[in-house]
């Protein structure tokens, strides 16, 4: 945890962007996979760990606007919860570690919140995004599960985000700190790989490297070697010689901070010539858009930036024609380049994507329904204390090339004949992550091989 004053800081900076009524803050509890006891990894909600630091299951809490109370609720261990999970601190040491006096059983939240609802004040909740949450949502407030996203208070969800977005110091500390696994993560993959390994050897070993630090996983590993497949977690595929393995992970620090890497890398020692080319125009995306990165520059044209870098490269190599600036503006880059630049990162690895793409990475405004340019979960002008991946690929889908090809689609800038000469060629990109500082960029955590010649001598 941080000190008491960063949560009790935190708070205050919340209470005074929104006017009246209670925020209700949902925590998390333990879910079973298969009956109730077998339970999934536990994490606690992001937003409540922002606010509230505590990391234990069955925890909900209020700050009551109008009263100027800060209340968290929660149930003792019974002896027989300590018997099979052994002692931690009260609900009031965790409530005093960050400044809150205040607690009551889990049974009066409806207590709290009925009375208050009686009363006729506002309750101010987020989009929820898990099961047990709308229930809890159900019995407290009465919303139906189909009406609660509607529900939703939009002035605690800008608030939230208005306050989350911009990473203190502190924070910044942390998140060095899981990108630096994650990179290690990365590192270890790109020196044990070798024919006839099975993809989920690799999985396990860069986990392994993720949990001996202190820590888990930030999102469920890709390590493929069809990098075509954007999110693709199979691990049962064989890597041979000539394949290139797309490896996408990252560590959630022990202060669950996240970090999100891209590496592609020749199973054999060398690329062949192919894989250079591709894997060198992607490149070439990638550094174009980290040195665009400042303060006042809207992500969205970065983003575009390295769509025409891509689209230019394609040129070169014959797979595209005619003017690249039209091409791009019309998505023919598209077939290529079918995802979003980068996103936001934080506590979340797509950071508080539950709370809307819209709020988080456009500021309110309107995102795009153009293919390719609608997956782009950042867009809006970037400031200082923004904490960002980018990761530019460049992926030959052939049910794409195939539909796309039918359809005659974009044949004035794309030569389907040449294409389908790649159409086996998988995908590769880099990703790394990077601040927004006052004037300019950094780079977060361990740097990662990512030239031609520096993963080579790295094979």
């Amino acid at each position: 945890m941080f000190s008491k004053k960063t949560y009790m800081d935190r708070r205050s900076v919340l209470k005074q962007n929104i006017d009246s009524g209670i925020l209700l803050f949902l925590g998390n509890d333990d879910l079973g996979m298969n009956y109730a006891d077998n339970t999934y990894h536990f994490r606690q909600d992001s937003t409540f760990l922002y606010y509230f630091g505590s990391d234990y299951a069955g925890l909900d809490a209020v700050i009551d606007l109008d009263e100027d109370k800060e209340i968290i609720f929660g149930d003792e261990l019974t002896i027989d919860h300590i018997v099979w999970m052994g002692t931690q601190p009260t609900i009031k040491e965790k409530s005093e570690a960050v400044g809150i006096s205040n607690t009551m059983p889990k049974a009066k939240l409806s207590e709290y919140i009925s009375n208050a609802i009686a009363k006729g004040r506002k309750i101010h909740f987020l989009p929820p995004y898990r099961a047990d949450h709308r229930v809890k949502l159900l019995d407290l407030l009465n919303i139906s599960t189909s009406k609660q996203d509607s529900a939703t208070s939009i002035e605690f969800v800008k608030a939230v985000v208005n306050q989350r977005n911009y990473k203190t110091q502190e924070e910044i500390v942390q998140i060095d700190d899981a990108v630096s696994i994650t990179a290690d993560m990365h590192i270890a993959a790109m020196k044990m790989a070798r024919a006839g390994m099975k993809e989920s050897e690799i999985a396990a070993a860069v986990q392994q490297v993720a949990i001996a630090s202190g820590g888990q996983l930030s999102f469920p590993i890709i390590a493929t070697i069809h990098g075509e497949t954007l999110h693709n977690h199979y691990h049962g595929n064989t890597l041979k010689s000539g394949d290139m393995l797309l490896l996408d992970c990252g560590a959630e620090n022990a202060m669950h901070y996240a970090g999100d890497m891209s590496s592609t890398f020749p199973v054999g020692k060398k690329f062949t010539n192919c894989q250079k080319d591709i894997y060198q125009i992607a490149l070439n995306a990638h550094n174009a858009a980290v040195d665009a990165l400042r303060p006042g520059t809207k992500f969205k044209d970065i983003h575009l930036l390295a769509c025409k870098t891509i689209a230019e490269g394609m040129k070169s190599m014959g797979l595209m024609k005619g003017d690249m600036n039209e091409a791009v503006e019309m998505g023919a880059h598209a077939l290529f380049f079918q995802c979003g630049l980068g996103h936001m990162m934080g506590l979340d690895v797509h950071d508080m994507e539950n709370l809307g793409e819209q709020y988080v990475g456009y500021n309110g405004e309107e995102k795009s329904t153009m293919f390719g340019l609608k997956s782009l979960r950042l867009g809006r002008e970037l400031e200082a204390g923004f904490v960002l991946t980018i990761e530019p690929g460049i992926y030959f889908i052939p049910e794409l090339i195939d539909m796309w090809k039918a359809d005659k689609k974009f044949e004035q800038f794309i030569n389907y004949d040449k294409v389908e000469q790649y159409k086996d060629f998988g995908g590769c990109r880099n990703e790394e992550d990077f601040l927004i500082t006052p004037d300019g960029k950094r780079l977060l955590g361990k740097a990662v091989p990512k030239t031609i010649a520096e993963v080579e001598a790295l094979r």
